[in-house]
């Protein structure tokens, strides 16, 4: 196991560029007219700059640099060196992607189409979902042929989650500094360094972007940012989790972990995709159907409703500390179901108080 400094390394140094950076591309950013105008579906009401992953980008990808030459990595086997730079490449790729649709406004299907062929390159280094075990059984059920096409839709599926619950001010970035934490904690427990890293530095610059994210928020983080979490976090749970099911002594399936920890977004796009379908709609056709959405016209306040989605995130994490056998974990659970109970009363009162008015 590494010594915990490297660790520290990663998310500070993230935190730092990511500081330090994002104030200099809001400033380009509106000299150069790259900003999200106010519409009816969105909930921002003045134009805001949409390159905040920029600096995400560049505080994970910096952190991550450092420590490697730090020697943070050590000699990895070559399985596991492809590994790892299919994650990194990967998150450089579906940035790019990102970045030039905030940039030049992309279509849907040619996102969609990039997303896909990146997604089966990484597949091919290496960052593949290759079996699955029965629950609380244990037994191994090899994918073979399906290992392409789930490993695909799940690290697409998950970059363009994070993209759509990226609607209130630090809502994305939360979610997923909240979702990275988690991860680090679970690979360091199963002595998967090399992912745990990579969520270290990926927390960090989340975390640290909050700064300026939070409502109200200076920037917005685009499509470049979402992309580039939504993936760097699938690809993670993928080398750092799934891969060592098959060793790790946990009862509990090898989806359950990554799954729980990326409950929220995964879930709300479901909804989302289903209610769509249901009404006839086409499922990529932007709504205000999400959680948040949902929260905000119930009469919940921006703030309130960004840190009962931070509580709810947080407390399908616990679930799989305490699933996983960490120590404490079970623990953590309790103390993140009392959390959530908490803000979801004053959700509740909120609600009935708006009610009340009307």
């Amino acid at each position: 196991m590494l010594g915990g400094q490297y660790y520290l390394i990663a998310f500070i140094l993230a935190v730092i560029v990511v500081w330090f950076t994002t104030p200099l591309i809001n400033h380009w950013g509106r000299r150069a007219g790259y900003v999200d105008q106010p519409s009816a579906r969105k909930m921002h009401h003045r134009p805001m700059v949409r390159l905040g992953g920029v600096s995400i980008f560049l505080g994970s990808l910096v952190a991550l640099l450092v420590v490697w030459n730090l020697g943070a990595f050590g000699a990895m086997s070559t399985k596991g060196e492809w590994e790892v730079w299919g994650v990194v490449l990967g998150g450089l790729a579906f940035f790019g992607i990102g970045l030039f649709d905030d940039l030049f406004d992309l279509s849907p299907f040619s996102r969609l189409l990039a997303q896909v062929a990146i997604a089966s390159v990484v597949w091919n280094m290496g960052v593949r979902i290759d079996f699955f075990t029965l629950p609380f059984l244990g037994n191994l059920v090899y994918l073979n042929i399906l290992s392409l096409p789930i490993t695909v839709i799940w690290l697409v599926g998950l970059a363009n989650a994070i993209n759509w619950i990226d609607g209130l001010d630090g809502l994305a970035a939360g979610v997923c500094g909240i979702a990275a934490v988690v991860l680090f904690v679970l690979c360091l427990f199963m002595e998967q360094s090399e992912a745990a890293l990579i969520a270290a530095a990926l927390a960090g610059g989340a975390l640290g972007f909050l700064r300026y994210n939070f409502n109200p928020a200076q920037i917005f983080m685009g499509d470049g940012g979402a992309y580039f979490m939504g993936f760097t976090l699938g690809a993670v749970a993928v080398i750092g989790l799934v891969k060592v099911a098959a060793m790790a002594t946990v009862a509990v399936t090898a989806v359950l972990l990554p799954y729980l920890v990326l409950a929220v977004p995964i879930l709300d796009m479901s909804v989302v995709i289903l209610s769509r379908v249901i009404k006839g709609k086409s499922p990529f056709k932007a709504d205000k159907g999400h959680l948040h959405h949902r929260l905000i016209n119930a009469g919940i306040s921006h703030r309130l409703t960004v840190l009962f989605i931070y509580a709810l995130t947080l407390w399908a994490g616990s679930l799989a500390l305490g699933f996983s056998n960490i120590p404490s974990g079970w623990g953590f659970a309790i103390g993140a179901t009392v959390l959530l109970i908490y803000l979801g009363w004053q959700v509740w009162r909120n609600s009935r108080n708006v009610e009340e008015q009307d």
